[in-house]
């Protein structure tokens, strides 16, 4: 059975998921970031085909937090979303590993449905986000480089890459999160606890699925 590392990038949670502002107070939009990288976070550490995740980060409470749940913090190389993919999976990860990159706001995320995504790869492969249009997880076999295209219109910059788009059944996985209608559908298929727990006390969901 193969062996993934998969890496996350996560911004300082202050300047995190700008067009997600408004969906709750101001004050407690790094609370509802954070609470999405947890929950991330810990469905990754529970998929059986990972063996190690390495967030990158320069955000203090970010690195505390994840570091608690299991994952190893690296540092943000500091020029953009790209170069930290690269850094976290080509150089601490480095190019003998099966490794995977993954946004950090699939809080709906299970175990099950990322070991399916990861044993789907044959080569270097993709999986669009739900709308068709974005990316949520980029993953290369041993000895070949990660050549992150993320950003707008990424599911199309990296299938013209080269890349193999995967397209399975795996709604939590492809459901990212930018914009408050985006959290609705997550509240749908079943979120998180963390993710689950903070709106609850904010009084914006009665009740929250888990994500199953």
């Amino acid at each position: 059975m193969r062996k993934w590392t998969v890496v996350i990038p996560v911004k300082r949670l202050r300047a995190a998921k700008t067009r997600l502002r408004g969906a709750v107070p101001a004050d407690r939009h790094p609370d509802l970031a954070l609470a999405m990288v947890r929950d991330t976070v810990a469905a990754v550490l529970s998929t059986p085909a990972v063996t190690r995740l390495i967030v990158v980060t320069d955000d203090a409470a970010v690195a505390a937090s994840v570091g608690r749940l299991g994952a190893e913090v690296a540092p943000d190389p500091g020029a953009g979303l790209n170069a930290a993919l690269r850094f976290g999976a080509d150089d601490v990860a480095g190019p003998e590993a099966y490794r995977a990159v993954l946004t950090g706001d699939l809080p709906a995320l299970t175990p099950g449905q990322l070991d399916q995504a990861l044993g789907a790869v044959t080569g270097r492969s993709f999986v669009p986000d739900a709308a068709g249009t974005g990316t949520v997880l980029l993953a290369v076999p041993p000895g070949e480089s990660l050549r992150p295209l993320f950003g707008p219109h990424s599911a199309q910059a990296h299938a013209g890459s080269g890349a193999a788009p995967l397209t399975g059944d795996w709604p939590g996985l492809r459901q990212d999160v930018d914009t408050a209608a985006d959290l609705g559908t997550v509240l749908s298929l079943g979120a998180g606890r963390r993710t689950c727990e903070l709106l609850r006390d904010l009084g914006l969901t009665a009740e929250c699925a888990p994500a199953a």
